[in-house]
């Protein structure tokens, strides 16, 4: 263990630098640069409202709020795991050249949505106090399912990454299966709209968990409880050894179909 933190220590400013090159990328040209990460989830936040609560007529108290809120969850996801699934493919020049641990250019990746994720839990703040949505102190403990998401996107980009070197069509897959997820994730709609057997697929998605802890402390002052903590760790930490597993047993082929 004592060797992998060392050697962990020892890339980290190369961790930086990647870090840094695909935030860089991500907005090289655009005259906003970085605001987009504030301005992209509120422009979605105010079209899905007009459609969803006048179309669909939806009780819920502070729609734009849950909406928002099941963006920047299922957003950071979304983003966290598509750009991981690329991670080794984009990097297959730098790989052939210099030996890096490649586990790094997952992570860069994941590290880059979390500076998108910061920006758009920013923007529900200040949507929230725009609003006059009042802020509990609750809000304190939101870095437990945002953390434990975390977590959990960085095992599934591992894993990701590590099947789309040998299966290109993952990728495609992915997007499809992605958007069949968003679906399954009660971003726009309240749970209690659902039947009671698509409740049940819909609280088996680990997605619904982690929205769930983090309307809990956001928006409904209250603490989530101990089950859903207890299960929001287990699928995190499931996710992280598995992505792990899968990710090493295959990471000394990756430069033969690279």
């Amino acid at each position: 263990m004592s060797t992998y933190i060392q050697n962990f220590l020892r890339f980290r400013p190369l961790l930086n630098e990647l870090v840094a090159r695909d935030v860089k990328i991500k907005y090289r040209r655009s005259v906003l640069g970085v605001l987009w990460t504030l301005l992209n989830p509120l422009m979605m936040m105010i079209v899905l409202s007009v459609v969803y609560s006048n179309l669909f007529k939806f009780d819920v108290e502070n729609f734009s709020i849950y909406l928002l809120s099941g963006q920047v969850i299922f957003n950071f996801y979304s983003d966290a795991t598509n750009t991981s699934m690329s991670s080794i493919l984009g990097s297959a020049s730098l790989i052939k050249k210099v030996y890096i641990p490649k586990y790094l250019f997952v992570m860069s990746r994941i590290c880059s949505s979390v500076i998108n994720l910061l920006a758009s839990f920013s923007t529900l703040i200040l949507v929230m106090l725009a609003t006059r949505v009042e802020l509990h102190y609750t809000i304190f403990l939101v870095f437990v399912p945002i953390v434990l998401l975390v977590v959990f996107s960085f095992g599934i980009g591992l894993f990701l990454a590590a099947i789309t070197v040998k299966f290109r069509d993952v990728m495609h897959l992915y997007s499809v299966f992605v958007t069949a997820l968003m679906y399954l994730t009660p971003v726009i709609y309240p749970m209690s709209i659902l039947p009671n057997w698509l409740t049940i697929i819909v609280k088996a998605n680990p997605l619904t968990n982690y929205l769930t802890m983090f309307r809990d402390v956001m928006m409904n002052n209250r603490i989530f409880d101990v089950q859903s903590l207890f299960f929001g760790i287990l699928e995190a930490i499931v996710a992280l050894f598995f992505g792990l597993y899968v990710f090493y047993r295959n990471q000394d082929t990756f430069i033969l179909n690279l």
